[in-house]
């Protein structure tokens, strides 16, 4: 199969080159991987049996994200190059993205969307946390209080790792199901709406949860050492102007597989990717 990469991060770079290795032919406009052959927009559309975009598809809902492109790549520009009837597949697209491949008549497969890409892009997220946390920290994270806002897919991996560090792990959860999933894990567990009355323990504190659970009220009673880091995607779960008012040291730490273990990432998504193409096949 012709797969066409347009856009992305490092991960997609390494995607790419995985794809390559296991056989497929690949060409690109805009990665950051020297291995694969670069091609304009016209002649990589017209050629691809597929055309696979980075992750998100789009920052700003008109251009691709592309940092290592040399110009801007219009979604719309895209979208008058490629065939109905290739199947596109990309990662985390916006509900403005998915109106403009719709209405080109065009229907997006989101590889990302998949549970088993979500739970092994734990890994990655994670670690890069963890990686923060060591570096931001002057003590180890050994015999540290932490709390781990939300007990999804990152939350229980992180949860377990910082526990094996030996880390006095607590987590915020909201259902009865994940009290009991934290208790057979050995880890103590508080509801989300009870953390002001725990926060104030805590020397390092890792958030999942996508909505404004630390409010005025919650950061007011983080002791003053504290860090907080925010795995949470936008909006993120802090209120970044009582933050601002504080001593507290806030991370907000997006997209992190990519930055932190770009070539694992691309390996997670290339095995996405060939999941889907056998799939449709």
């Amino acid at each position: 199969m012709n797969l066409f990469i347009v856009g992305g991060d490092s991960r997609i770079g390494f995607m790419a080159e995985k794809l390559a290795e296991a056989g497929y032919s690949v060409s690109a406009c805009g990665i950051s991987s020297a291995r694969i052959v670069q091609k304009s927009l016209l002649e990589g559309a017209a050629e691809a049996d597929a055309v696979i975009l980075g992750m998100p598809v789009s920052k700003d809902g008109e251009t691709l994200f592309a940092p290592f492109s040399k110009s801007k790549i219009a979604l719309r520009e895209l979208t008058a190059v490629l065939r109905k009837d290739t199947p596109v597949l990309c990662g985390m697209a916006s509900d403005v993205v998915q109106k403009i491949f719709l209405d080109a008549g065009i229907m997006p497969r989101d590889y990302f969307a998949r549970e088993d890409t979500a739970l092994l892009n734990a890994v990655p997220t994670a670690e890069g946390a963890i990686e923060i946390a060591m570096r931001k920290l002057p003590v180890t994270l050994w015999g540290s209080e932490c709390l781990v806002t939300g007990y999804g897919r990152i939350g229980k991996y992180l949860a377990g790792v910082l526990a094996a560090l030996g880390a006095r792990v607590t987590v915020s959860a909201r259902k009865e199901k994940d009290f009991a999933l934290c208790r057979m894990a050995g880890l103590r567990c508080v509801h989300t709406e009870n953390i002001d009355a725990h926060v104030g323990k805590c020397r390092v504190i890792f958030n999942t949860v996508p909505h404004m659970i630390f409010t005025d009220k919650v950061l007011s009673a983080l002791r003053p050492d504290c860090l907080l880091i925010d795995l949470a995607s936008l909006p993120g779960g802090a209120d970044r102007q009582s933050i601002a008012a504080r001593r507290t040291e806030y991370v907000e730490a997006l997209s992190l597989p990519g930055k932190v273990a770009p070539e694992t990432a691309g390996e997670i998504l290339c095995g996405a990717v060939e999941s889907i193409l056998r799939e449709r096949n």
